[in-house]
């Protein structure tokens, strides 16, 4: 047989506003990848209520974020006819599938995830289930579309791995059934092993006002970030109060080690040109911050501010955004009612034949 269709799956929570790091580490990348894949974009509102209700703001919030969030997906690019874009809740199968995939998974495998170590920190106990249950999720959203690519960045990888682990476990366990079925791909099995696709050609953009971190929704500090719904005189000023340092910007990019502000923004200016670091720094090299940065503005509001005004426009008509979701589930309904009735025909929960 056939091996699998390339398709790509991948999706971002509606947490709060996404911001600069959001658009260069994944959206640029979903847009390029309309012209090769068939994408599924999902708003991953179920991932989001598996922390307290202080990080997702409780249902009213929920909604307005989760509308928003599609709108900064269409507004950076990404074509609701070309790709599929719904909220995640609205397809059960997502939960579905991730029951099963809860027998399918091991308890030494979920104990090894570091980002769930992360976010419960020293009060783990607290922790909700679906915090702890959150990487079985994320395969299942994956695997209900067969997807064969997702774009991920480095926090997310090893969740990726878990999903590889988690299609290769069914695949075994279930090779009998489902070669009595003839549900397999030749020797693949019936779900893909999906690989890996590092996002955007700036995959960290770090805080403007520490170099080391990552730029996060999360920092008390909105000048740390630009949000995607900043106006051009917010992202101007924010790039101006950027920390710096006293140097003048070096000519290789070697000059940039141990100069974690600099590196930053070359980096964010290489994202938003398509350049490399070495071509920005062959022209910026010897200038001052203060230059280098008035370049930055310039070429930070004429690529983001449209898509600012894009998701003003988006947002003044909820109803829309909430066609598209509703049509994006639909589509995303139709692919993946066939995959998770073969999954209940491989258990036995059904016999079809």
């Amino acid at each position: 047989m056939a091996a699998f269709s390339p398709r790509v799956f991948s999706g971002m929570q509606p947490t709060s506003t996404l911001h600069l790091g959001n658009y260069l580490g994944a959206l640029v990348n979903w847009v390029a990848m309309q012209k090769t894949h068939d994408c599924i974009y999902c708003v991953v509102d179920m991932h989001a209520i598996t922390q307290g209700l202080d990080v997702w703001g409780g249902p009213a919030e929920l909604t307005r974020a989760t509308r928003e969030v599609a709108a900064a997906y269409i507004a950076a690019g990404v074509d609701p006819k070309k790709s599929i874009i719904f909220n995640q809740s609205q397809v059960s199968g997502h939960a579905e599938l991730a029951w099963v995939f809860n027998t399918v998974a091991r308890l030494g495998w979920l104990n090894r995830m570091t980002q769930f170590k992360e976010k419960a920190g020293k009060d783990r106990e607290n922790a909700s289930v679906g915090l702890y249950d959150y990487p079985v999720l994320m395969a299942a959203d994956i695997l209900l579309y067969k997807a064969t690519h997702v774009p991920v960045g480095e926090d997310q990888k090893q969740h990726l791995e878990l999903t590889r682990d988690i299609a290769q476990k069914f695949n075994n366990d279930f090779a009998e059934r489902i070669a009595e079925l003839d549900l397999g791909t030749g020797e693949l099995g019936y779900f893909p092993l999906p690989e890996p696709m590092i996002q955007g050609p700036a995959p960290r953009v770090m805080s403007l006002r520490d170099g080391t971190k990552k730029m996060s929704k999360s920092d008390p500090s909105d000048y740390s970030r630009i949000n995607l719904t900043d106006d051009a005189d917010m992202i101007a000023q924010k790039i101006r109060k950027a920390k710096t340092d006293p140097e003048a910007l070096p000519s290789e990019e070697k000059g940039l080690e141990g100069r974690p502000e600099a590196e930053n923004l070359v980096g964010i200016y290489a994202g938003l040109s398509g350049e490399s670091k070495a071509q920005v720094l062959g022209q910026f090299g010897g200038s001052q911050f203060s230059g280098f940065k008035a370049a930055l503005v310039e070429l930070a509001v004429g690529k983001l501010a449209p898509i600012a005004d894009e998701m003003r426009r988006l947002l003044a008509d909820p109803s829309h955004i909430d066609a598209i979701l509703s049509d994006g589930a639909d589509r995303a309904a139709a692919i993946a009612a066939p995959i998770m009735l073969d999954v209940k025909d491989i258990t036995g929960f059904v016999r079809r034949r």
